[in-house]
């Protein structure tokens, strides 16, 4: 990271569905000073300390007037945490880093002071197509799992996530989700393109995720819950595995609910679905509708990948699955910039991709966010499938130096500042040209993240309660205020 961009950053679960009036003392903007920080294209502002403002008493909002209107005594849900996952792919990148780079990669993702401090991370359940090969944690043919060991894990993968762990401190959660089952449980004897889980194999696979979990708790790693299945309605070139809404809502129900309960996890979370927003609400139609099913669900997981067809991002359906079932949870768990090329590194509608998609799934009703791959190399990868892609960041093995992407600083602009357990604030744009989220911390800090995606300087208002200032916004960039 440039020396300029470190010393900026130097400077620097109730209802989903429903707002709710907050209980605690109001919030209050007299004699608070709202920080700015901006990154925006065409200049050198990279998570950039720009402004320092005071709040005046408001006056009506004129219609030729850009405002952002926040209402601190409307609140919904409490926010869990942003993060990306701890690939294969992304232990091996950094594996091969010098440990000057180590370190301030480490730094650049998991430290508050000096980096966007995470708090989340996704890993993987053995392989998936960002792994170098495919592989297994048991045997060939080993139904009973006596072979079971998560020794692959150990030489690159297990190393990065208590790297990543101890940079981060106490706040870090952490989630593991599997690509495929063993080739010998599907019936079509193979990890690739699809298939399906052998009924046989129901239990014997409920079983793995127990041993994973306890495998990596007696190496010292936390995990918080699990997805059932990644992508379970994609037939992939790489790891994959399908299972219909019904199948998925048995499994769960039958198999590996009651087998999480009987090997005392009950208190581990289970997350449903883990695809597309496209039939997100199918699925939940499906898994919840069934309290048997439902009582094992601890919410939902999503993925923004739906645009492959041409189509927009479908965020309608995050907010009805919000509102249908406002007892269970909402997590992007996957998202990344699909198809790499190193002439796009600053590409800047890859950062208005995460922009755009962070704050409409905060706004209905997401809990947490989850980046795909936090390291990839200058290839896209490693990927053993050779679907290269974009990570935030990434290690020119042959150049030897880190490159940090426009990507990176927008989710930083969340990440870093909005705290877990801040609750979501009621937040609105009067101009399609600007997207917005708030977020109330615990230590009574409010954030305010505003983007602006036109082309022109945007002069706009921000409307806290019965106080407003004045504040202007370059083009096509994001903003973060702290009051």
């Amino acid at each position: 990271m440039k020396k300029n961009v470190v010393s900026a950053l130097l400077v620097m679960a109730c209802f989903t569905g429903f707002a709710q009036d907050s209980k605690s003392k109001p919030f209050i903007t007299s004699g608070k000073k709202i920080k700015v920080f901006t990154t925006a294209e065409n200049t050198d502002l990279r998570l950039a300390p720009t402004a320092t403002l005071g709040f005046k008493p408001a006056k009506q909002p004129l219609e030729n007037e850009v405002s952002v209107f926040v209402n601190p005594n409307k609140q919904f849900q409490t926010f869990m945490g942003i993060g990306g996952a701890i690939t294969d792919a992304s232990a091996e990148v950094f594996a091969k880093l010098s440990k000057e780079q180590q370190k301030e990669f480490l730094d650049a993702y998991y430290s508050k002071e000096k980096g966007i401090g995470y708090s989340l991370i996704r890993t993987t359940i053995h392989s998936s197509d960002f792994s170098s090969e495919s592989y297994t944690y048991v045997n060939e043919n080993d139904k009973e799992l006596k072979s079971f060991s998560i020794d692959h894990d150990k030489k690159f993968k297990i190393p990065l996530i208590k790297e990543a762990l101890k940079t981060a401190g106490k706040e870090m959660t952490l989630y593991a989700s599997p690509w495929s089952p063993p080739a010998f449980m599907k019936d079509t004897k193979s990890m690739l393109k699809g298939g399906k889980l052998a009924p046989e194999f129901y239990q014997p696979w409920a079983n793995y995720y127990v041993k994973f979990i306890k495998a990596y708790e007696k190496e010292g790693i936390p995990i918080w819950g699990i997805t059932v299945q990644n992508e379970p309605m994609a037939t992939q070139t790489w790891e994959s595995c399908i299972f219909t809404a019904e199948e998925e809502r048995d499994f769960l129900k039958k198999y590996l609910g009651p087998t999480m309960e009987k090997n005392g996890l009950e208190n581990k979370k289970i997350v449903v679905w883990d695809h597309n927003r496209d039939l997100m609400v199918q699925r939940a139609n499906t898994i919840y509708s069934d309290p048997e099913a439902a009582k094992y669900a601890w919410g939902m997981g999503f993925h923004w990948y739906e645009t492959w067809n041409g189509g927009k991002p479908m965020f309608d359906n995050v907010k009805l699955v919000a509102d249908s079932f406002p007892d269970k949870k909402l997590m992007f768990t996957e998202g990344c910039i699909e198809a790499f090329n190193p002439a796009r590194y600053q590409f800047w509608a890859n950062a208005e991709r995460y922009g755009i998609n962070m704050i409409n799934d905060f706004n209905n009703g997401t809990v947490a966010w989850t980046d795909w791959n936090i390291l990839l190399d200058e290839k896209g990868g490693p990927n053993h499938v050779s679907n290269f892609c974009f990570a935030p960041i990434h290690g020119d093995l042959t150049a030897k130096k880190l490159i940090y992407t426009p990507s990176y600083y927008y989710i930083g602009h969340f990440s870093k500042f909005i705290r877990p357990e801040a609750k979501r604030i009621s937040t609105a744009a009067s101009r399609s040209q600007l997207l917005s989220t708030t977020f109330l911390n615990t230590n009574g800090e409010m954030v305010t993240v505003v983007m602006n995606q036109s082309d022109g300087e945007i002069k706009y208002k921000l409307f806290v309660g019965d106080a407003e200032s004045e504040i202007t916004i370059p083009a096509h960039a994001m903003q973060t205020l702290v009051y």
